[in-house]
């Protein structure tokens, strides 16, 4: 009985295995061990303050992965530089009594992103990504997508690590 057992187990295994042969978690290299510098990204739209609120979203969302550590006093194995080239606003939902007035919008930003590997002096990505919230516009519209534009910055950020940290490319 206990070697029909470790018969079928043993069986199994066998006939398991190759299906999980080509299966691989995360990337090659170990957490934390390349750098990563975040260069200043140009604003190509025409709403300010996108810039600094999507560069500190995506060194805080760097540093939360883990995956590569953030270079602070000298240029990094990878650099990311890019171009926020559009930020949007479009109404999703409506006042019941004012058809015209959005009350709900989704508030998007796209970034050109552009990953250069120092030590091989090559672009190793380059992906537009787009990150969006939404908002609820009570009486000010300006105040709140000022108050969503973290989230909006955290959203994108959290798109563009998951690209970095893929590692496919």
């Amino acid at each position: 009985m206990k070697s029909s057992f470790w018969l079928s187990l043993l069986a199994t295994s066998v006939l398991l295995a190759p299906g999980c042969a080509g299966y691989r978690l995360g990337s090659e290299t170990a957490a934390g061990h390349r750098t990563i510098t975040v260069a200043p990204f140009a604003n190509l739209t025409g709403e300010p303050r996108l810039t600094p609120a999507f560069a500190t979203a995506l060194r805080r969302q760097i540093q939360a992965d883990g995956t590569y550590r953030l270079a602070t006093r000298r240029r990094g194995d990878l650099v990311v530089t890019g171009t926020i080239d559009q930020y949007s606003r479009t109404g999703l939902t409506f006042d019941p009594e004012d058809l015209i007035s959005p009350r709900d919008f989704d508030i998007s930003m796209t970034a050109q992103i552009r990953v250069r590997d120092v030590r091989r002096q090559k672009v190793v990505l380059e992906q537009s990504v787009t990150g969006r919230t939404m908002i609820r516009a009570f009486d000010h519209l300006a105040d709140a997508e000022r108050q969503a534009l973290p989230l909006l910055a955290e959203n994108l950020a959290r798109q563009t690590v998951d690209l970095l940290t893929d590692g496919t490319w």
